[in-house]
């Protein structure tokens, strides 16, 4: 792979607002959480500082100095952050034909083009969930309807992930991330998705879907969110939450629906991103999606 030039490190400081030592919009805590996620990589050691402590310092150095491949690698995903960073807050492209001059550095360190690689797509819907399986499920998800309040929320949790499990979407428990609860996690199509699940309680409302859009898009720039409400979500919330956000939402008669069909968690899943990319709609019912 080709070495990285002056005139590339000049691109990427503009791309990546690299002035006075910034790198975006990162703070240290979230450049750092940003390496660690992303990368894998402890972007504070002392072997990334040879030039300098600030943000945008350890980047130049960690560039010019890492494997090629790595190189590509932290590149594509500090694109993919400030794209959708700039989406998410509306900020126009300030950079002439910068997605054609990012594009073509990538050609030229060896990395290929975003975009290049396509999943094939599937109009045929799966086929329906095993019948042992839903039924089980099913029966969980009763025997947490019958638990007293404080115990059910954590029943409601380790139900999501039999769920995801039983799909084959490597379910996560819930966890703890420098201060705050996840309540888990999953894997769909290549994408980490985090979990928001809720029980008890009055419909959820814009605060409570925009608490948990700001934990997901603190994370890595592919992360989504699945917000799970058993007593679903108010019609001011949703519209207050507004659209093109990177969660999607889910309802307890989505969830008895889905069980009762036999229909595949992925799926459903897959036609509510689909949903909510075409139309910003971060909730579409189960009932809708499938008629």
């Amino acid at each position: 792979m080709a070495t990285i030039r002056t005139l590339d490190m000049v691109l990427i400081d503009d791309l990546f607002g690299m002035g006075a030592g910034y790198v975006l919009n990162f703070s240290d805590r979230t450049f750092s959480a940003f390496f660690a996620e992303e990368l894998d990589i402890d972007i504070d050691h002392p072997r990334y500082r040879v030039e300098g402590t600030s943000k945008a310092k350890r980047l130049r150095f960690f560039l010019k100095n890492c494997d090629p491949q790595l190189r590509v690698r932290t590149l594509l995903a500090l694109w993919e952050y400030r794209e959708h960073d700039r989406r998410r807050r509306q900020i126009p492209e300030n950079i002439p034909d910068a997605h054609d001059q990012f594009h073509l550095l990538i050609e030229r360190l060896g990395g290929k083009r975003p975009g290049t690689e396509t999943r094939p797509v599937s109009h045929e819907p799966i086929s329906v969930f095993d019948e042992s399986r839903s039924l089980a499920l099913t029966q969980q998800l009763l025997e947490v309807s019958r638990l007293d309040p404080q115990p059910r929320g954590y029943a409601f949790e380790r139900f999501l992930k039999a769920l995801f499990d039983a799909n084959g979407l490597a379910g996560r428990a819930s966890f703890r991330h420098v201060g705050e609860q996840i309540d888990g996690s999953f894997e769909l199509s290549g994408e980490t998705y985090l979990l928001e699940a809720r029980w008890t309680g009055p419909p959820i409302g814009a605060s409570d879907l925009r608490s948990f859009e700001g934990k997901v898009a603190d994370k890595a720039a592919w992360s989504r969110g699945l917000f799970v409400s058993q007593s679903g979500f108010t019609a001011d919330g949703l519209a207050a939450f507004g659209r093109g956000k990177r969660v999607v939402c889910m309802d307890g008669l989505d969830m008895y629906e889905m069980l009762a069909r036999r229909l595949p968690f992925g799926d459903v899943m897959a036609r509510k991103v689909r949903r909510a990319a075409e139309s910003g709609d971060p909730f579409i019912h189960v009932r809708d999606l499938y008629g």
